[in-house]
Parts: structure tokens; C-alpha cells; sequence
């Protein structure tokens, strides 16, 4: 199946150019949408992305009707490319189902992980300048001895023979949290 997506950012604009173009090109089905590039949430195009099936393909008249964030372009693409789903970009000539388009997914895939390693790398330089400056202390522990969950969890399994997993059912408390204070207990007896 072949869809179509076709996309303005407001309401007074005119869908007619993208819908003609995808006509033309042979599109199975067009969903329209009236809302910013840069919105996150863009219902018809969430929509299309839940129907659309390994092999199918997803047609747009331009790159930037998916959306206007580079990142998420990316991430879109990628997505694409992991479900089997091929992507032709008409503007452009890109058709994921020929060699050129497969070569230039590729190479938006590595743009993305690019982008992944240079944030995961900018963080780790933050962390270790914080702690350098003795304000980085580790991510704020949410199960305190202090918390109510993990207070009634402890005297659960203090006072009855209930599982691990059936005191964090009861509690709320996450079964890891849970096994680190069980941890954390043992230690402190020793």
C-alpha cells in the first residue's frame, strides 16, 4: 500500500499542490493535516504511522511536511527505516526502494546516531564538570527511607511471606528500588 501525507501549518493554507503531486505519483491513500511542523503531536500523521505496514510506503511532497525539527526528522526517518517501511521524498527524487535512496537513508541514520553520541558525550563532559565542582550529586533517588511506599514495603516483607513482587504490587514501590534497599539493609547489618 502506498500513503501519502500531506501537511500545512495553518488552517488558511491550501492542501491542493501536495494533494495533486501525490495523486499523480499513485498514492493508495492521502491523510491531510492543518497544523505546525513543529508540534509534536500531529494526530493524522501518528494515525498513518500506526497503519502503515512493513513494505508499505509513505510518500510526501517534501522533507519538512514530516515535521520541522531536524532531530525528529531523523528519528522519523529511522523508525521508517527499522519497520521495513520504504519513503519517497518527492522534491527531492529520494525512493528508499532504489540503491541511491537506500544509500541516503543510510546516511541519515548515521546523522542520527551522530547526534545521539555527541548529546550522550556533552552530558557525560557536564557530569564531569559538575562533580570537578562538587555539584553534581547523582539523580535524585525517588524511594527515600522516607517514603511512605518504601516504609509499608520493608514492613511487609518484615512481617509477612509475601514475594518481592507481590509487596511492590501492593506498595507501588519498583521492584529494583525495592531490591536495592533490601541491599542497602543487609549491608548496613554487617
Amino acid at each position: 500500500m502506498i500513503y501519502g501525507y500531506a501537511r500545512v501549518s495553518t488552517q488558511d493554507q491550501n492542501l491542493d499542490s501536495q494533494i495533486e503531486q501525490l495523486t499523480k505519483y499513485g498514492v493508495d491513500k492521502i491523510l491531510k493535516e492543518k497544523i505546525s511542523g513543529v508540534s509534536k503531536k500531529k494526530a493524522q500523521l501518528d494515525e498513518l504511522l500506526s497503519e502503515i505496514a512493513s513494505d508499505d510506503t509513505l510518500v510526501v511532497t517534501r522533507m519538512d511536511r514530516l515535521g520541522r525539527n531536524t532531530v525528529q526528522l531523523l528519528q522519523l526517518v529511522e523508525q521508517l527505516r527499522e519497520r521495513n517501511i520504504h519513503f519517497v521524498i518527492l522534491y527531492l527524487g529520494i525512493d528508499t526502494r532504489t540503491p541511491t535512496g537506500k544509500f541516503f537513508l543510510t546516511v541519515m541514520a548515521a546523522f542520527s546516531e551522530l547526534d545521539r553520541v555527541m548529546i550522550k558525550e556533552k552530558q557525560r563532559s557536564g557530569i564531569k564538570l559538575a562533580k570537578q565542582k562538587g555539584k553534581y550529586r547523582g539523580r535524585v533517588k525517588k524511594y527515600t527511607h522516607k517514603h511512605p511506599g518504601m516504609i509499608h514495603a520493608i514492613e511487609l516483607r518484615k512481617t509477612t511471606d509475601k514475594t518481592v513482587k507481590e509487596i511492590c504490587a501492593i506498595t507501588g514501590v519498583s521492584q529494583a528500588a525495592f531490591y536495592r534497599k533490601l541491599k542497602e539493609m543487609e549491608e548496613e547489618k554487617l
